[in-house]
This record gives C-alpha cells, structure tokens and sequence, in this order.
C-alpha cells in the first residue's frame, strides 16, 4: 500500500520526512498554491519517489522541472487531455491523472475511460473549484462504481483518525493514501510526529 505524502517543501522538513516508511513525497509546481515550491527544490530527497503536482502547465515547463528536482512521476491535477500523459509515459515519466469528485463520490460516466491505459495511476480527490487542497472528503463507498484497469490513490481530507476506516476500505484496484494538509502545521511544513504515528498504525 503506497504512502504518498503531498505539498513538501521546507528542506528541514523533506530531510526529517524521507526518514520515515513512506513510499512517495510529492511537490507542488503549481504557482496558484499555498505550497508552491518555485522552480526547484532546495533539497531534492533521494530515499523516496519524487511527484511533481502540475496544473496545466506548458509540456516543456513540466519537462525542465522534472530534470532540474529529478522526479520520478508526474502527477496532472488540471484538464489536461490523453493526449498529454500519453506524452510524458513516452518519456519515460509515470503519470497520475487526478479527478475531482463531488462529496457524494458520483463519478460521471465515461470521465474516466478516455485516460484508461493512459496512466499509470488514477488519483481520487474531492471536488473544488481550485485544484486541490480542499482538505475534504468525498464518499469513497461510491468508488464500488469505479471498474476501470487503473490503480488509484485515495486523497482529500485523510486525517490521522482514518486509520480504521482506510483499512476498511476495500477496492481491487485500490493501490495508496495520499496525505497532506490534515497533517500540517502550516502551509507545506508536516507535523513529522504526527505523520510517524498514523504511519505505525497504518502499517
């Protein structure tokens, strides 16, 4: 199970966090966010897989951040099209495609199969009317509707009390968590403590 954690920045912060057991550590390269971290990081983790977050960025903006920070993926929180994460998968970059969902975990039929064998990982959030950050659930029990081939990260709102409840949850194609600003001191600066904890009983 794929432990990510979202909207690093702080070096201090990124160095105490690689030490724990998480899998992914992800950085946000959108200027509109709290927790943008410029063109690149002052500290460029080694321990875990580095995701660069993007929201409908110029292709080669996407490509120069990703060699400057050494990323290992690329996660896609806009509209961008197939057509771009075909793209950047010939490039040898895995994608994640995020989708909005609505607080009661409707999925729209067909927004999701034009991106099927396009990604390699879907990655479910709730519904905004900015690109993600809402700190918010939605009803995971609707992704029971959800039958496509693509693993998916739960996200939006997981606080340290879900432990119970993500474990509860089952989806054959249910792959990891992705945390962020339920875990946070202040924008971009994680509660490592707390993180170590839900970490030891997630596990």
């Amino acid at each position: 199970m794929i432990i990510k954690v979202c909207g690093m920045r702080d070096a201090v912060n990124i160095r105490a966090l690689e030490q724990l057991d998480i899998d992914w550590m992800g950085f946000i390269f959108y200027p509109g966010s709290p927790r943008y971290v410029g063109r690149s990081l002052r500290y460029i983790p080694s321990k875990v897989k580095k995701i660069g977050v993007f929201v409908d960025q110029d292709p080669q903006i996407v490509r120069e951040r990703a060699a400057q920070n050494r990323l290992d993926a690329i996660q896609l929180h806009g509209s961008e099209p197939p057509w771009y994460c075909i793209n950047l998968r010939e490039e040898r970059y895995k994608v994640i495609k995020s989708f909005g969902i609505d607080e009661d975990g409707f999925i729209p039929a067909g927004q999701l199969d034009a991106y099927e064998g396009k990604c390699d990982y879907f990655l479910f959030d709730r519904k905004t009317t900015h690109h993600g950050g809402s700190g918010r659930k939605f009803d995971w029990s609707r992704l029971s509707d959800y039958h496509g081939d693509t693993p998916f990260l739960l996200s939006g709102g997981i606080s340290p009390e879900d432990v119970e409840e993500i474990k509860s949850f089952a989806h054959p194609r249910f792959a990891g968590i992705d945390i962020n600003s339920r875990f946070e001191i202040g924008p971009a600066v994680k509660d490592i403590e707390l993180i170590k904890t839900f970490i030891k009983e997630f596990r």
